[in-house]
């Protein structure tokens, strides 16, 4: 399957984890990419990872929380691939903590990062997407966003948003032919998560020591033994939006949690 064959794509986030997985499945589908990410070593593991694809590939160090880091880094992008017809904006952080414990520095890091860096590189994106063939953007929203997810109001207020703010940047730019669509993972290992325990969090990202475990057993997937997807379960239908397949589908949100959300 080549859907991608032709099209030039730029995917943060993509030192890990689902980023990661959505840069090696566009490549997989014959797709020209840009990668970026904070990380350079992460990105070196990127690189090495896509094999005989890896002259279809660029890597990036970009901030997305940083504007000036972002304008750069787009009109880098857009400069190598010659334009722009796919954007997945899969960069993000998730950090966890009892709201009442929470810096005010905190939150608004989390929502610079997630929140505020996607609208900075959709914004410098919007000239090429104008141009591409078929453009698409996707971005990543999550589960938090419409269901509980206890000690991540700091995160679930920033996908939130990235969902909310996905619907009106589909309606404004219809008539430049963009569609703009979301995914919710959930539910997933990924660089955020590492998939342990009965809701496949432990404190790896930061859940206060004296979490109460028990409030996140609603959230094991219904599909497969209860264990989180991989990463590349997402990346299949991030490919799938950023495709003509999804040409009549936009302004909307896609879960992928394995049936924790019924």
């Amino acid at each position: 399957m080549n859907r991608f064959e032709g099209r030039r794509a730029l995917v943060t986030g993509a030192c890990s984890g689902i980023g990661q997985a959505t840069v090696l499945r566009l490549l997989d589908e014959g797709g020209t990419v840009v990668a970026a990410d904070v990380s350079e070593t992460g990105l070196k593991d990127t690189l090495a990872r896509a094999g005989t694809a890896a002259d279809r590939l660029t890597t990036l160090v970009m901030d997305i929380a940083d504007e000036d880091s972002v304008r750069s880094g787009v009109r880098s992008a857009v400069d190598t691939l010659g334009g722009l017809d796919a954007l997945v904006n899969a960069a993000g952080v998730l950090r966890s903590s009892h709201t009442e414990e929470t810096s005010l520095e905190d939150f608004e890091r989390i929502l610079r990062i997630n929140l505020v860096g996607t609208f900075l590189v959709i914004r410098e994106s919007l000239p090429a997407l104008r141009g591409g063939r078929g453009p698409a953007v996707v971005n990543f929203s999550s589960t938090s966003a419409a269901f509980a997810h206890p000690y991540m109001a700091a995160y679930a207020a920033s996908k939130g948003g990235i969902q909310s703010m996905t619907h009106a940047l589909a309606s404004e730019y219809a008539g430049d032919g963009i569609r703009f669509n979301s995914v919710q993972p959930g539910s997933v290992s990924s660089g955020m998560t590492d998939g342990s325990g009965a809701s496949g969090l432990s404190r790896g990202p930061g859940l206060p020591e004296d979490a109460d475990m028990r409030l996140f057993a609603k959230l094991s997937p219904a599909l497969g033994d209860g264990g989180f997807a991989g990463a590349d379960r997402v990346a299949s239908i991030v490919a799938m939006l950023a495709s003509d397949d999804a040409a009549f589908v936009t302004g909307t949100e896609l879960r992928v949690d394995g049936g924790t959300h019924f």
